[in-house]
C-alpha cells in the first residue's frame, strides 16, 4: 500500500502548488508554448499572442526568467531587438505540455483552432 504520510503528501502538493504558481497564470501557457517552436522577438511574441498587453507580455517573460525557463537575448542591430528563448529547463516541459494538450482535447469542451 503506497505511503500517505503527512509528509508524503506536502511534498506532492508543494510540487504541484509551484508548477500552478507559475503556469495558473494567465497567457504562461501561450508564452511556452510559442516561445517551444522557436526563440522569438519581443514584438513576434506579442503578436503571436493575440489579447495580451505588453505590459502582460513584459512581466511574465520576468517571471519565467527569474523561474530560470527563458532567456533574454539582445541582438545589438541596428535596430536593438530583443529575443526570447526557453532554456533547457524550459524546453524540459515540452513533453508534460503536450500531455496536457492532448488531455484537453480529449476531455475539455470548448472552440477549437486557433
Amino acid at each position: 500500500m503506497a505511503d500517505h504520510s503527512e509528509q508524503t503528501c506536502r511534498q506532492v502538493d508543494t510540487s504541484i502548488t509551484r508548477v500552478f504558481e507559475l503556469f495558473g497564470k494567465r497567457w504562461t501557457g501561450p508564452i511556452v508554448s510559442v516561445l517551444m517552436q522557436r526563440p522569438v522577438y519581443f514584438a513576434d511574441l506579442r503578436r503571436a499572442i493575440p489579447g495580451i498587453s505588453e505590459r502582460m507580455l513584459s512581466d511574465r517573460l520576468s517571471e519565467l526568467g527569474a523561474a530560470g525557463l527563458v532567456v533574454r537575448q539582445v541582438d545589438e542591430g541596428p535596430p536593438l531587438r530583443v529575443a526570447y528563448r526557453l532554456t533547457e529547463a524550459g524546453e524540459a516541459l515540452e513533453p508534460a505540455l503536450k500531455e496536457l494538450g492532448r488531455w484537453a482535447d480529449a476531455h475539455l469542451a470548448g472552440p477549437g483552432g486557433c
